[in-house]
């Protein structure tokens, strides 16, 4: 990214006016306006403001464990390329991950895949990542889900804004996960959401984000846990009902959320101009793997994801952005199952032949608004045979 936020000036203005004139910091009134603007935004009946998208995955989890749909031991898949907040949180909590591979057309685990693992070791619940703004069949992979009562989960941090004619991603499980780091598709410098349409989950989030208190609960919620466990009005201060942390925003985080909110859609329809300029030097060298999105009616891409067909390509196209003093990525992480800390902790591993291929291969850089057309033809001209 070239700055922190979208019409950076203007937003630093706008907050500092905030903070000279706010009585509040702590998490209050502007934090709950971004939940119900973003649930609005997204078209979910509920979301839960955290500090950091990894807030927001490890609320999600020790949620449907407080709740009893997940138990300790329990088989928990995952998009084996994704980022550490989406599995370290499965094997904190005594769960057990099981990786699934993707598809190289669109970087993401398809409903063959998921089936193939099903039938191999059925799991209580699959935790997907939407990569880089692609998807694959996540209409076909939450009918398998709700045919074998599997609670399926989305990490959307990446693809907030893309948008199927199924509907959108980070609708199709029961809850899904959002980021709103710096380099996300819109900043509150660190921040994260779980949208939800499940009651009962939503509440059991705010009770996690928040040590176990009932205090951001609305009163019909309140009134029944302190009659359940007979809590006075004095004690309810001090009473933590179920397993938590602190992982509250600042006003700060919610104050930023609302401001640039307003940009999200003009954000959105300039990262799918860059890419869709950018993607044609890609599909014209056949040094790459071409990316199928014909299924995805908005594409919000996160980044420019590049797969190269063999590791000297890669290490030839990186020095070419590298000399031109372009940044790169690995893609995400990998194959997550390659990162030093997983074998530590996880004994089971599983083939996955087209997550090694983008470890070894791929590569990615940034797609944001503020890239100029000079920037766009220099990042093509890296990219062309």
């Amino acid at each position: 990214m070239k700055n922190a936020f979208l019409k950076e000036a203007e937003t630093k203005k706008a907050l500092a006016d905030f903070i000279l004139s706010t009585d509040r910091l702590s998490m209050g009134n502007h934090c709950s306006k971004f939940e119900v603007s973003f649930s609005t935004k997204q078209q979910r009946s509920n979301a839960v403001l955290f500090n950091s998208g990894g807030s927001a995955n490890l609320a999600m989890l020790q949620a449907l464990i407080n709740l009893g749909r997940l138990n300790t031991g329990d088989p928990v898949a995952y998009s084996a390329l994704t980022w550490s907040t989406n599995t370290m949180p499965i094997i904190q909590m005594g769960l057990e991950p099981i990786a699934l591979d993707c598809e190289l057309d669109t970087l993401n685990v398809s409903s063959q895949k998921v089936k193939e693992r099903y039938e191999e070791v059925p799991f209580k619940a699959l935790f997907i990542t939407n990569v880089l703004g692609f998807t694959a069949d996540i209409d076909q992979i939450k009918k398998f889900c709700n045919e074998n009562n599997i609670l399926l989960l989305e990490d959307n941090c990446e693809s907030l804004g893309t948008v199927l004619p199924q509907g959108r991603t980070g609708n199709f499980g029961i809850a899904s996960t959002f980021s709103f780091y710096v380099a996300h598709h819109m900043s509150t410098i660190e921040g994260g959401m779980v949208c939800t349409n499940d009651k009962e989950l939503a509440d059991m989030l705010k009770i996690v984000r928040a040590n176990g208190w009932d205090r951001n609960l609305d009163k019909k919620k309140q009134d029944e846990l302190r009659e359940t466990h007979r809590i006075s009005d004095f004690e309810s201060n001090y009473t933590f009902y179920d397993l938590g942390y602190n992982l509250r925003p600042t006003e700060i985080t919610g104050f930023l959320g609302n401001y640039q909110l307003q940009f999200l859609d003009h954000t959105i329809d300039l990262r799918e101009k860059n890419y869709l300029e950018i993607e044609r030097a890609i599909s014209e060298n056949d040094d790459f793997h071409n990316l199928d999105h014909a299924h995805i009616l908005k594409l919000s891409t996160f980044a420019v994801p590049v797969i190269c067909k063999t590791k000297e390509l890669r290490q030839h196209y990186l020095n070419r952005f590298d000399s031109s003093g372009i940044e790169t990525r690995p893609m995400i992480a990998g194959n997550m199952q390659r990162q030093p800390y997983y074998t530590k902790y996880v004994k089971q591993l599983f083939e996955l032949s087209n997550t090694d291929l983008i470890h070894s291969n791929g590569f990615y850089c940034g797609n944001y608004p503020e890239l100029s057309t000079d920037d766009i033809a220099l990042i093509i001209s890296c990219l062309e045979k």
